[in-house]
């Protein structure tokens, strides 16, 4: 069984910790010491269930092409190095990303099963969670779809649910009908029912089965991706896929391609502790609290404050006399509201869009497959950062039309390459780069990151005034 892990996604509604660059399945949002999307791998890892006949392959990540790094490093730091990581040129959605995975395993195995996850739920019970994958394996022989339906604990208005029709096995069910978000009444009426369950994301089919019954209700995906698929070539560790052919997918989920038409869609009742963390409130949700049921991250101090959810990134955040309220401060912005209404939050992201803010797409720190940058300041004319550099990594040979640079070395060692000279830098030296001088910048210590103060002074000072000679990530 080969684990399908989807990680194209933004978490908008978990702005402002989450953006486009860096969106939640990267962040370690539940955990101290893993993200969601190393959570989600390493449910895999873990010892299966005694007398279990699951066997776990390497894991199938699909990511957009933007993230491709920050991937690559979360799978390394979990021990995960054969793993196959497939770049979306563009997301276009579930059914044309899970084909590229089955695409994929057809070439090796057209038999084999896959295990398809969004890379960023949680689930709290994960050796009843394998247990019931195992459930699914004389379903999947037979060529069925099979899905995971949540069991309901509230009239939940913010969740697809699947109606299970008649009994398959002793706990599956052929798929009656997926139903979309309700309002309320409907919800409350799905609940006393029994038999409606929460739309999981969560799928076990083999790539044969899945591309057949795409083939046969969704063409027009099948071909794009398989046109897309036949123009793959390796970069580093990761797997281009042809992006022109790809982006004539019609953008279009599973469900509505796939499930709500084939005779083959089962559904599997699921109830162990899951939650896809889809905004502040379920987060609340998932997050261990105190005594007056409030739950806290950072430097934090409350006084007569209740049932509310505090994120402090980088200052002391303090709530008195209040209740029921989300508040998250990083370091470029600060958003408050009420906990009732988290599913709002995307009408702020929605304006931030509009008006061209930077707060949709990066943090004041912003990571890089070499290490990160922080903007510690910025005026006319002029922007400060904070560089840190991993050990042995190199930024690109490049040159700026409209900026120069100087650079002071705080930490560690540098090895600059500053027009025709390469010098290297001790702790406390300096260098200065005119503009439109080629420069480069190397940390050779095999231990030690290297951190260096780069002060701007130019024109214009935007990321796109970089030209690129060379560069040891494919990025020129």
């Amino acid at each position: 069984m080969i684990p399908i892990i989807l990680s194209g996604g933004s978490g908008s509604r978990l702005w402002p910790l989450s953006r486009n660059m860096y969106p939640k399945q990267l962040l370690p949002l539940v955990d101290s010491k893993y993200s969601m999307l190393q959570q989600t791998i390493l449910r895999t890892q873990t010892t299966t269930p005694a007398n279990s006949t699951i066997k776990f392959s390497a894991p199938m990540v699909i990511c957009n092409e933007a993230h491709r790094f920050m991937v690559g490093e979360q799978l390394q730091q979990i021990g995960i190095n054969d793993g196959t990581i497939l770049l979306e040129p563009e997301g276009r959605n579930t059914a044309p990303a899970i084909a590229l995975a089955a695409l994929k395993v057809l070439q090796e195995n057209p038999d084999e099963v896959l295990l398809v996850m969004p890379a960023d739920h949680v689930i709290e019970d994960i050796a009843g969670f394998l247990l019931n994958i195992e459930a699914t394996e004389r379903l999947v022989e037979q060529g069925q779809l099979l899905t995971f339906g949540i069991v309901p604990t509230v009239a939940e208005t913010g969740y697809g649910y699947i109606q299970a029709g008649e009994p398959i096995t002793d706990n599956a069910y052929k798929v009656a009908e997926f139903k979309e978000k309700p309002d309320l009444p409907s919800a409350q009426q799905y609940l006393k029912a029994g038999n409606y369950y929460w739309n999981s994301g969560i799928f076990v089919f083999t790539a044969r089965a899945y591309i057949d019954e795409l083939k046969k209700y969704a063409p027009a995906v099948f071909e794009a991706a398989e046109k897309a698929m036949a123009d793959t070539h390796v970069d580093l560790d990761f797997i281009r896929i042809g992006g022109e052919a790809f982006k004539k997918s019609p953008s279009i989920s599973i469900d509505y391609a796939v499930m709500e038409h084939t005779e083959k869609a089962s559904v599997l009742p699921l109830d162990v502790g899951w939650n896809d963390v889809g905004s502040w409130s379920a987060l609340w949700d998932v997050t261990e609290k105190d005594s007056d049921l409030n739950a806290k991250y950072g430097d934090v101090l409350l006084h007569d404050t209740r049932n509310s959810y505090i994120y402090s990134e980088t200052k002391l955040v303090s709530l008195v006399g209040v209740e029921n309220l989300i508040v998250v401060e990083t370091d470029d912005a600060v958003l408050v509201m009420h906990k009732d209404r988290a599913q709002d939050v995307k009408e702020i992201v929605r304006q931030l869009n509009n008006h061209e803010r930077a707060q949709t797409h990066h943090h004041r720190k912003v990571y890089r497959p070499w290490g990160w940058y922080d903007s510690i300041d910025v005026g006319d004319s002029f922007q400060v950062k904070r560089i840190q550099v991993k050990p042995n990594a190199s930024l690109s040979l490049q040159m700026h039309h409209h900026r120069a640079e100087h650079w002071v070395v705080v930490k560690g060692q540098a090895q600059v390459q500053n027009g025709d000279q390469t010098v290297l830098l001790q702790e406390n030296q300096s260098t200065y780069i005119p503009i439109g001088v080629k420069h480069a910048l190397h940390n050779p210590s095999d231990t030690e990151p290297l951190e260096i103060i780069e002060v701007q002074s130019g024109s214009y000072l935007g990321e796109d005034d970089i030209v690129r000679f060379e560069d040891n990530y494919g990025r020129v």
